[in-house]
């Protein structure tokens, strides 16, 4: 029965939450958007004192792995890592889409649908992947560009299910009847929990010196004139 923490900063909402054998057993979660590096610690040490437990319990750190924020995913994969190499426990990532499909899927409550996760990349492009009702991807992880050649090369997939910060971008741009919009799903580490805890019954564990976050995107710096 793994006791896992799973850590999800990928996306403006910083959201933490513990599980046992695949179940939630408390969560923190803030949606004011872009407050990672204040109150991230801040919420594992509330989880574990409310519920009674010691860090030394745990059996593995789960972190949301992107593509999304690159400053987001930094914190998150950071805190993650001090505390396996604090712990000496495992690293498990989890894909950020995959786990946001996980959410649709719940929502949504249909059988023989797909699942598109997509998230914000600033202007009219989107992180998106599409997943079939088994969760397998079956449109790979991309960076796209929200128009009409784009809706055009998902026309062989009937009915999906769209969630994410990017979902009005979606809607906005794609009038296909075949998507179906599923509303208040955003990243958040309960959605990472059935991913987590199978991937620590299989040992599917990440390198913990070498693991880096998926950004697919290049981080946009400023330069100041």
């Amino acid at each position: 029965m793994p006791l896992i923490l799973n850590i999800e900063t990928s996306s403006p909402i910083c959201s933490v939450c513990l599980s046992r054998d695949g179940t939630v057993i408390d969560c923190r979660e803030d949606r004011t958007g872009n407050s990672h590096a204040k109150i991230l610690t801040v919420f594992i040490d509330e989880l574990f004192k409310s519920n009674n437990l010691s860090l030394s319990e745990l059996d593995a750190v789960a972190v949301s792995a992107g593509p999304g924020s690159y400053t987001g995913l930094r914190i998150g994969t950071s805190v993650a890592k001090g505390l396996c190499y604090a712990l000496n426990k495992p690293l498990i990532s989890v894909p950020t889409l995959l786990a946001l499909a996980v959410g649709i899927q719940k929502k949504a409550n249909a059988t023989g649908a797909y699942y598109m996760p997509a998230m914000d990349a600033r202007r009219m492009d989107a992180y998106v992947a599409v997943y079939n009702s088994e969760l397998n991807e079956v449109y790979p992880t991309n960076c796209v560009t929200l128009n009409e050649e784009f809706e055009n090369s998902l026309k062989s997939f009937e009915k999906i299910f769209v969630g994410g910060n990017a979902s009005d971008k979606c809607k906005s741009v794609i009038k296909s009847s075949n998507f179906i919009y599923t509303e208040q799903v955003d990243c958040d580490a309960r959605s990472m929990v059935s991913v987590s805890n199978t991937k620590f019954l299989k040992c599917e564990f990440e390198n913990t010196a070498y693991f880096e976050p998926f950004y697919l995107k290049e981080f946009p710096a400023k330069i100041n004139n």
